[in-house]
């Protein structure tokens, strides 16, 4: 049974936990993002079963490498861009076995097998980059999407932080989202 107390943490606090081995925070964790990742990528597979394949092998990972998990952006984004990394796998794995023999696409789903170091490395060459957009954020803008997004602060509680309307917060997000999306698609094209 988990304790009341430990749901209401935030990510940050029950990844520390996490590192420290905690199955509680890892269930928190769990049960806090496993429906939208698993919706998330259902929608991009049309397919139940591997959508649900994927999100369990990103949480593995995470249990896995737990001690040494060092996440530089919010867990959500983390999380986010792990299951789109695996869709993406997963349906470029789709489309070499369409398009090859049985054979060779065997050899090639089993070359994928495991390569969570590759996969940690282009993490961290996607999560400079989004850095990098934010960091080129006009300075308000910058703020209010690191409220809304890393601090994951509600549209009202930045606009009364910021003196803000709750409509000029959500211009401020729009306005990242859009720029940010922009970059890494541009970004995405090339791995």
């Amino acid at each position: 049974m988990i304790d009341v107390k430990i749901s209401i943490l935030t990510d940050e606090e029950l990844l520390h936990m996490l590192q420290t081995g905690s199955n509680q925070a890892f269930t928190v964790l769990y049960d806090r993002y496993w429906k939208k990742l698993y919706t998330a990528a259902a929608n991009k597979l049309n397919n139940l079963e591997e959508a649900e394949d994927i999100v369990q092998q990103v949480f593995v990972s995470i249990w896995n490498r737990r001690e040494e998990l060092e996440i530089h952006s919010s867990f959500s984004s983390y999380l986010a861009v792990a299951v789109k990394y695996r869709v993406l796998k997963c349906l470029n794995a789709r489309y070499k076995h369409k398009h090859f023999s049985d054979i060779a696409a065997e050899s090639v789903l089993s070359e994928l097998s495991d390569d969570s170091t590759q996969q940690w490395l282009e993490f961290h060459e996607v999560n400079q980059r989004l850095q990098f957009l934010v960091e080129a954020l006009p300075e308000k803008c910058r703020l209010v999407y690191e409220m809304s997004r890393l601090e994951g602060r509600s549209h009202k509680d930045i606009a009364s932080a910021l003196e803000l309307s709750e409509k000029t917060i959500e211009y401020y997000i729009t306005k990242a989202l859009k720029f940010i999306r922009t970059g890494l698609k541009t970004f995405f094209l090339t791995l």
